[in-house]
């Protein structure tokens, strides 16, 4: 008998690039990519990231300040991977040479390196330095300290929504969401015990509790609260103190984030829900050939068949990948399990 349907924690993540998907299975990734010629690239990797092996990366709130560092600098170096496809050859050969001649060989690592680097930078600056300007132009309206804080807080999600919906309006940028549209779905689709099949890919829900998205709105509010109650006098060291806080946040963000991919009780569904909805933004509907690359990227590092038989209790029928319609490829699946998939379709669609 199959076991009850619900949603299991795959341990699988992912991120959207140029024309493809990274999908990370533990120390795997692999980046797979639309090339031009409309074939499908896939380079498989190990990426160990900072500290790999030490105890710190074990413990909580410290651990999720290490996984948001290997998290950028994987990404740029992923983003960088699928770029490489649609760059101008003459010009991307000279910027290797003079990246290669500065770092002694390194310059794809020297690249990836300066670009985080200024990646950061801008987000601190954006998100951390200009919502505490705007606010402080208030000062000489408004003397309550306390309200001057959540001023400054809700000045800094306004900016992010703006930044997201702004960026959108970018025709590789709207693509792009697209592609993560791509990635939810199919994390969506194995953890809702479904056959990682296009059709089955394409009804399932394009939200995911565990997005990066959601992530940076818990940074977003748990900053609010920690400035509300960490104040100091002087402009320059509160500008300090707030980018000296940001891995604390975090560290406590990514507590957050990981309780949400692992449960789904009520709290978590109201804490999750604010960030859910702005994955409405960062995340739309991909079409078939979007999501053959998102499937490609995830049975490169990871077994979805052996997947669904521990963790839902049933073994998946070749025959249904391949002689069957997919719609009938679905319908082959045991009675409960298939009970519980359109109950489960259901609740994707409200």
């Amino acid at each position: 008998m199959a076991k009850k349907k619900c949603n299991r924690y795959s341990g699988i993540g992912g991120q959207a690039v140029l024309e493809g998907i990274m999908m990370k299975n533990q120390e795997k990734y692999a980046v797979a990519v639309r090339k031009p010629n409309g074939e499908i690239a896939v380079e498989l990797e190990n990426y160990q990231g900072l500290l790999h092996g030490s105890k710190l990366k074990e413990l909580p709130f410290i651990r999720g300040i290490f996984n948001f560092i290997d998290s950028l600098v994987l990404g740029m170096k992923c983003l960088n991977y699928s770029a490489s496809f649609y760059e101008d050859d003459e010009e991307e050969g000279k910027l290797d040479k003079a990246a290669d001649k500065v770092s002694g060989g390194n310059g794809e690592k020297l690249m990836t390196t300066l670009i985080t680097i200024v990646s950061i930078v801008l987000a601190v600056g954006i998100f951390v330095v200009l919502p505490y300007y705007l606010a402080s132009l208030m000062g000489g309206f408004i003397r309550n300290e306390s309200l001057m804080a959540i001023i400054e807080g809700v000045l800094r999600i306004l900016i992010f929504l703006l930044y997201v919906w702004g960026i959108s309006a970018m025709k590789d940028i709207r693509r792009l969401y697209r592609y993560h549209g791509a990635e939810h779905k199919c994390i969506n689709c194995i953890e809702k015990g479904r056959p990682l099949t296009v059709h089955n890919v394409m009804r399932s829900s394009r939200l995911h509790k565990r997005c990066g998205t959601s992530f940076i709105f818990f940074v977003l509010f748990v900053s609010i609260i920690l400035f509300f109650f960490i104040r100091v006098d002087n402009p320059i060291q509160k500008v300090v103190l707030r980018i000296l806080l940001m891995p604390v946040i975090a560290g406590i963000s990514y507590e957050i984030i990981r309780l949400a991919g692992r449960s789904d009780n009520i709290f978590v569904r109201i804490i999750s829900a604010p960030g859910m909805l702005i994955q409405r933004m960062t995340t739309k509907e991909p079409d078939k050939g979007m999501v053959e690359v998102a499937i490609a990227a995830v049975e490169a590092v990871f077994d979805w068949k052996k997947y669904l038989y521990d963790n839902f209790g049933y073994e998946v029928d070749e025959s249904w990948m391949d002689g069957d319609t997919e719609e009938e490829a679905s319908a082959g699946m045991q009675e409960e399990t298939a009970s519980d998939f359109g109950q489960d379709e259901a609740a994707d669609d409200k």
